[in-house]
């Protein structure tokens, strides 16, 4: 199967699915693929057919060489030399058949090999017990007969190919028994409808099982439709259970895991920070211009702190109301400081509208900065988010729009 094959029968589009579901709803009988799903059944079953025709194509070769020599020792010089020639007609045909299909080829060249192959191999056993003539004539016709049903039964091919393979055998056997010196017309005609009933009934048995085989491939496809929907359905449901709905951004749930993950990994050897940061005076700005108002600046501010970390190493959540938490993997007292002076500058900057707060008429931050040192294997995630809190804290209390750093003994601005 190819690797383009090999994903739509992983995702299959939307119009696929809809004509799986239109089959399936059938009767099994008139399950009829085509187009795009006739191409994928085929791809789909390939490797398989082209393995059942090359083991079938060489174990017939195998047979009508042993056969052959079987004849020499058992038969007299005389038989044996007239089968030889006809004989030696098969094992080229069917091996060069078991060629062409050892890899995908063009779909003509694989049924015209197939058709001319199983010609020449049908011909070659007809012709031995033809040139041998007296009791191997009927003989071999009876035994190409054989050899053609069970092509018939094990190969999973398109029904034009199994009733062109049936059609040839029948052709040959009626042609060669009204040739045959022994039977009269009548009983060769007879002969040929009597056979022709039973390999009527294979054709049809061997239609069955292909059409049971295409109800299988579309249950599959249906099946891998839904297994994908639910993957997609479990993976929003993930997502949904990780991100804030508001904002877009991480939720604290999810936050915590990311800190524990980090931490179990061994974030506290390389150091880390964590940035509180609060909106001032966010309750007036709810009460004065609403909370749409209030939900928009949620959504800017939350994008203004996701902007200016590095998008590859740093996580935002938010954590409470109007809080948002930023966790900062590797740096240190001062970068982590840089990093909250460019948030709250930019929030600043952004002049969102916050009319009734006594800090500005616009939004600002309050952050609280906190910082491990990889020296200090004691800390752990719930300490710097406190440490961070404190600070913000802090800030909130020196009059807002700041950032305050947490110290063991007292804290600076």
């Amino acid at each position: 199967m190819t690797a383009s094959t090999r994903t739509q029968l992983q995702a299959p589009d939307s119009a696929i699915i809809a004509e799986v579901e239109h089959l399936l709803a059938r009767r099994t009988r008139d399950i009829r693929l085509k187009g795009e799903l006739s191409r994928l059944f085929q791809e789909r079953f390939w490797p398989r057919t082209a393995k059942i025709i090359r083991a079938w194509m060489t174990w017939v070769a195998l047979l009508d060489v042993l056969t052959v020599g079987l004849n020499a020792i058992l038969l007299p010089k005389a038989i044996t030399v007239s089968m030889l020639l006809p004989a030696c007609i098969l094992p080229p045909a069917a091996l060069a058949c078991a060629f062409i299909w050892k890899r995908p080829r063009a779909f003509w060249l694989q049924r015209t090999s197939l058709i001319a192959g199983m010609f020449l191999i049908l011909l070659s056993v007809a012709l031995v017990g033809v040139s041998a003539g007296g009791e191997f004539y009927e003989r071999h016709l009876n035994i190409m007969l054989f050899v053609a049903i069970t092509a018939i039964i094990i190969f999973s091919i398109p029904l034009a190919w199994t009733v062109m393979v049936a059609s040839i055998a029948l052709g040959l056997y009626l042609v060669f028994q009204v040739h045959n010196p022994g039977l009269a017309n009548g009983s060769a005609v007879a002969a040929t409808l009597f056979f022709a009933s039973g390999i009527v009934a294979t054709v049809v048995a061997r239609r069955t099982m292909t059409i049971l085989a295409q109800k299988t491939f579309l249950l599959e496809l249906r099946d891998r439709s839904r297994v994908a929907e639910l993957a997609d359905a479990n993976a929003q449901l993930e997502r949904l259970a990780r991100t804030d709905a508001l904002t877009g951004i991480a939720n604290r749930r999810w936050m915590m895991e990311t800190l524990d993950r980090l931490w179990s990994d061994g974030m506290k050897r390389r150091g880390c920070a964590m940035l509180m940061c609060d909106i001032d005076e966010f309750k007036k700005l709810n009460d004065h211009l609403g909370h749409p108002e209030g939900d928009r600046c949620l959504v800017k501010v939350a994008g203004i702190i996701q902007s200016s970390v590095r998008r590859n190493r740093d996580h935002v959540a938010r954590y409470g109301g109007e809080e948002f938490l930023v966790v900062l993997p590797g740096v240190d007292e001062r970068e982590a400081v840089a990093v909250a002076e460019r948030i709250r500058e930019s929030v600043e900057a952004a002049s969102l509208p916050n009319p009734a707060s006594r800090v500005s008429p616009y939004v600002t931050l309050s952050i609280g900065v906190a910082a491990h040192s990889p020296d200090d294997d004691t800390v752990f995630p719930e300490q710097l988010q406190n440490q961070a809190d404190a600070a913000l804290y802090l800030a909130k209390q020196d009059g807002r729009n700041r950032i305050v750093l947490h110290k063991p003994d007292a804290p600076s601005t």
